[in-house]
């Protein structure tokens, strides 16, 4: 899920823009950490938590009102009107730049294994039907010891090489020890777990680990009311195996003064730890958070912890540092500061450990456009794995082409039947209070039928061959339109000086959410969603070289129809189509795998009416899928 960046900045930021602006452009030793509290929970294995319908299709309570599906509770798309509200950045779509169709990269990556990964129906009707419906699927892969670990809003699953499912399909309340998201009979129903969102996931080869994070709200009791208090949970494999057994740990990232946190004065009195992001070097695991107030107006700048791996694999004991970016950098704040992965284990070495990371600038702008990118470093990383970690952190601008935050993306128009029945008053009792749920027959949606394309942030990033690569969402100006494309970028992060850059994209179509795989060798893939005026959304990939650029884009699966979910609809209050979030690679043996969301089913009004689910294809209020690609430079 993802949270507002207003506009407005708040005060604490303006006073520190002039301070830090003439100093923001080298790299220089900026801030050194807070020590935070990091707690051992309990612990888990992976046990499928059983499936299908298992009571009502749709009732009442259909989706969180505590996230409204993804902790959206606002209705404009630069609007903060309280509770827990993420919307599109308050920066307005920018001017893309011309680009024309990429060079051939040196190698094609080879397509082996792919498959269709969790959809709705997997998520809505896991734990006995105990779930919401819940967009996007904010979707995050790890692989390693032969197995394919999947996780999206709000379940997981394992897989094998082959595509086989090792494991049932868990809900992450039961994964995480945390009563039913929702419980739907009997005598307790009604009653709530914790609203859980952002899973993001890692497989270190250094420690032979699977991590798994999730942010965590916690409720009154439990009432369908937030109290306030946030954490992320941090599940770890006691062993390579993920269908083993895990170690929890819980890191509060509140930051008001609780539970022994610090204070950063958020608005609401409780800060909120939004979309986290996993990233790991030799010595630590880093998980970087936006910082915003957890109800009304306020951004906080970019969170970074650095957690010693010794801790969180039973080699010592568990602790944690936190990095405030607020007041850092030319914004004033970092904004997704995204840390890097490893593809195998040739970690950054230099001065004692280092973990690099690196975001984007045009949301802060007037013009949603920017020409420059941030280098952020660790330093010193070796030490958090002793009882005095001193590490430092430090950055530096990077001049690059112009990008800009880049407009919706467009889809093929099928088959619409949850805006049929929306709409429907033909049929008694209505379609859209029997199985939408809903009072009104107004099915109007946004675009229309347009998919949420991201706000130029990065999607993912790599150290891969002495280098970082990482890419983003950018608007390009092809074919005399605007479109949704894909900056892409590689850095020497030892100077911080770019090796190559571009931008991709292709005439009527948009590609969105763009994830990067590297291999230890430094070939590598783009994945992300292609979609566009005659494409349904499906899953793409084109290869990427660091002489070359990005290459020629293949289809790994196409789409079968069109996005048909709740939060394309105004009358569901979502305040804007939730498509994506963010896909995930993962590298294991030399084969980059890539997850992708797209849209793996269509069916008509007549069929959905018979039955919403469409054969347990899709769920009624929505119909989005991932797919997993083995993909071999």
């Amino acid at each position: 899920m993802r949270r507002a960046l207003l506009l407005t900045v708040p005060l604490a930021v303006l006073l520190v823009l002039a301070a830090v602006s003439a100093s923001a452009t080298g790299a220089a030793s900026i801030v050194t950490p807070t020590v935070v509290p990091l707690t051992t929970v309990g612990s888990t294995s992976f046990t499928p938590s059983g499936g299908g319908p298992g009571g009502p299709v749709v009732d009442t309570t259909e989706i969180d009102q505590a996230t409204n599906g993804d902790a959206d509770s606002g209705n404009g798309e630069d609007e903060d009107e309280g509770g827990v509200n993420r919307t599109l950045p308050g920066a307005v779509t920018g001017k893309g730049q011309p680009v024309s169709s990429s060079k051939k990269a040196k190698s094609n990556p080879e397509l082996g294994t792919h498959f269709q990964g969790l959809n709705l129906f997997d998520q809505r009707f896991a734990n006995g039907g105990n779930q919401f419906s819940v967009e996007p699927p904010d979707q995050a892969l790890c692989a390693g010891n032969g197995f394919i670990f999947e996780a999206v809003n709000d379940v997981a699953r394992v897989y094998t090489t082959s595509g086989a499912a090792a494991t049932g399909v868990v809900d992450l309340n039961t994964f995480y020890g945390y009563p039913p998201a929702i419980v739907r009979s009997g005598p307790h129903a009604g009653e709530r777990g914790p609203s859980i969102t952002d899973p993001v996931c890692l497989f270190d080869q250094g420690t032979q680990r699977f991590y798994v994070v999730v942010l965590t709200l916690d409720h009154v009791g439990l009432t369908a009311a937030t109290n306030g208090n946030n954490h992320l949970d941090i599940a770890v494999s006691n062993t390579a195996d993920p269908t083993g057994g895990w170690t929890i740990f819980k890191l509060p990232v509140q930051n008001n003064g609780t539970q022994g946190t610090p204070n950063h004065h958020c608005g609401s009195g409780f800060c909120l730890g939004d979309y986290p992001h996993i990233g790991a070097d030799a010595n630590a695991i880093y998980l970087t958070t936006n910082e915003f107030s957890f109800s009304g107006p306020g951004f906080f700048g970019s969170q970074i912890y650095a957690i010693g791996k010794n801790g969180l694999t039973g080699n010592g004991a568990a602790s944690a540092v936190l990095f405030n970016t607020l007041g850092l950098g030319p914004d004033g704040a970092g904004f997704t500061v995204w840390p890097a992965t490893v593809p195998g284990s040739n970690y950054a070495t230099a001065n004692g450990g280092s973990e690099y990371f690196l975001s984007s600038r045009a949301v802060f702008s007037d013009d949603g456009t920017s020409d420059s990118i941030l280098e952020w470093t660790v330093a010193n990383s070796a030490s958090l794995n002793t009882s005095s970690p001193a590490p430092t952190l430090s950055l530096a601008q990077i001049p690059v082409s112009e990008y800009a935050v880049p407009p919706r993306a467009t889809q093929k128009l099928g088959n619409f039947p949850l805006s049929d029945c929306i709409a429907d008053t033909t049929i008694m009792p209505n379609c859209n209070t029997a199985i939408a749920g809903i009072a009104s027959h107004n099915n109007a949606s946004f675009g229309p039928h347009q998919l949420n394309s991201n706000d130029s942030r990065f999607g993912q990033v790599v150290y891969a061959n002495g280098k970082l690569w990482g890419a983003l969402g950018t608007a390009i100006s092809i074919g005399s339109a605007e479109r949704a494309g894909i900056g892409y970028y590689v850095v020497n992060p030892s100077n911080a000086k770019l090796v190559l850059q571009g931008q991709a994209g292709q005439a009527g179509t948009d590609m969105t959410y763009p994830t990067v795989g590297v291999t230890d060798s430094g070939r590598g893939v783009i994945s992300f969603t292609l979609t566009g005026d005659d494409t349904f959304p499906s899953a793409g990939y084109a290869p990427l070289d660091a002489h070359v650029g990005m290459g020629d884009v293949h289809v790994a699966q196409a789409g079968a129809g069109s996005w048909d979910g709740f939060t394309s609809y105004v009358v569901f209050g979502a305040g804007r189509p939730r498509w994506g979030d963010y896909g995930a690679t993962a590298v294991m043996n030399g084969t980059i795998w890539a997850a992708s969301e797209y849209v793996a089913q269509t069916c008509d009004y007549a069929a959905y009416r018979a039955d919403p689910t469409c054969g347990g294809t899709r769920a009624p209020l929505g119909n989005w899928s991932t797919h997993i690609s083995a993909l071999r430079p």
